[in-house]
């Protein structure tokens, strides 16, 4: 057989169509909404987006590491939220 992909192959439109393909796991493709879609869909900060992502693949690929993962997010999400409001009473004066 040729190692040319025939026309009706549907891996080749992974290269065409980026959102199909996941590189290192199979975690998020089962789900009916991407977590990066969800994410840029709805606008979401750097630190919500990893969330999201965390929370929806724990119990396929990290565990106990990925809730961690979460808690460690959220975390940077409230010292970012206390510095900006900080930062905002300073501009008030």
């Amino acid at each position: 057989m040729s190692s040319k992909k025939k026309m009706t192959d549907e891996s080749i439109w992974e290269n065409i169509l980026p959102q199909l393909r996941q590189i290192g796991g199979k975690h998020y493709k089962d789900y009916k909404i991407q977590p990066y879609e969800f994410i840029s869909k709805n606008n979401l900060s750097f630190y919500q987006g990893v969330v999201i992502k965390y929370v929806v693949r724990y119990l396929e690929k990290g565990g106990i590491e990925d809730l961690e993962k979460i808690i460690h997010y959220t975390q940077l999400e409230i010292h970012k939220l206390q510095d900006d409001e900080v930062k905002a009473k300073y501009k008030k004066k």
